[in-house]
């Protein structure tokens, strides 16, 4: 059986398609890599890369993807939303067929080791990564974000893990770690308040007490004129899209605001999807057994 792992890269740019384009073309180098999506955000200035493949090819692919982010992006003249401590931000790897957890950590050292000693930039695990507890969530990892690095390096608590405890001038560090599937949703409100979308994220996210496997900020988004309230469902299984998007919809009604529009940044399960539409239309027995392609591709 193929080790077949999916990755989702975050490189902090989302405006210059052509430096977009030059890093991704790196992944297209590797003919057992399949890129899934592309999706760049000009507010929160970044873009995030969702690809899969044999796990030999994908670690080395995104070797090169990274090596052509750190020449081409410079943290000192980026501006965005979203929170970031390196141009290459962060590489999550998803163990998809024939690889275990344990397995694939190996692959994040051996990557995390040769992006130091081919790249300089230093590097952090997270998630089923993490060499302790606090660096198991991504947010306290980005705390402080680039501008404060320097900084949060010099405490022993915040060396990296691997590299020296100074950042890479221009592209910061990186973060690499195994974790499972998350779905990558935000919602839109029909304000430009952000306020209202900062009190939603600090009442929903587990962080502050509010729903477990949930991580929530708000921003203001430039493009749009509204605030948003931007989510990482860290286990769709255990807390469904439907229940998010109602507590956010019911929380904006308080503040005297709806939902405008909501969006996902990469790709989500099917199961997901039809778990939030069995809600919806009130059909609990809809499975995958009931949707025609998956039947197709079944029998094929």
């Amino acid at each position: 059986m193929k080790k077949l792992v999916e990755s989702v890269p975050n490189i902090s740019e989302g405006r210059n398609k052509d430096v977009i384009d030059e890093i991704v073309n790196e992944l297209k180098k590797f003919e057992n890599i399949k890129i899934l999506e592309v999706s760049s955000d000009e507010s929160h200035n970044r873009t995030v890369v969702t690809i899969v493949g044999n796990v030999d090819d994908v670690v080395e692919g995104l070797f090169y993807f990274t090596k052509k982010a750190v020449e081409l992006i410079d943290l000192n003249k980026h501006k965005g939303e979203h929170p970031r401590i390196g141009a290459v931000d962060v590489i999550p790897l998803i163990p998809i067929s024939g690889i275990t957890k344990n397995e694939l950590n190996n692959y994040v050292k051996i990557l995390g080791e040769r992006i130091w000693n081919e790249l300089n930039v230093p590097v952090y695990f997270y998630a089923d990564s993490a060499t302790n507890e606090e660096r198991k969530k991504l947010p306290n990892i980005r705390k402080g974000e680039f501008e404060g690095l320097v900084e949060k390096m010099k405490d022993p608590n915040w060396h990296p893990d691997i590299g020296n405890p100074f950042p890479h001038p221009t592209a910061g560090a990186t973060v690499i770690g195994v974790r499972e599937f998350l779905i990558a949703y935000n919602i839109n409100l029909a304000t430009s308040d952000v306020s209202i979308a900062e009190k939603i994220a600090k009442s929903i996210r587990e962080s502050s007490g509010g729903l477990m496997y949930l991580q929530a900020r708000g921003f203001y988004l430039e493009d749009k004129n509204c605030a948003q309230v931007s989510m990482n469902i860290l286990n769709f299984k255990k807390l469904p899209l439907y229940r998010v998007y109602e507590i956010v919809k019911m929380e904006a009604e308080k503040y005297g605001t709806y939902i405008k529009e909501s969006e996902l940044v990469g790709l989500i399960p099917l199961k997901a999807v039809l778990d939030s539409f069995s809600f919806y239309i009130k059909l609990p027995e809809l499975n995958l057994d009931k949707v025609i392609e998956y039947k197709i591709w079944g029998e094929e």
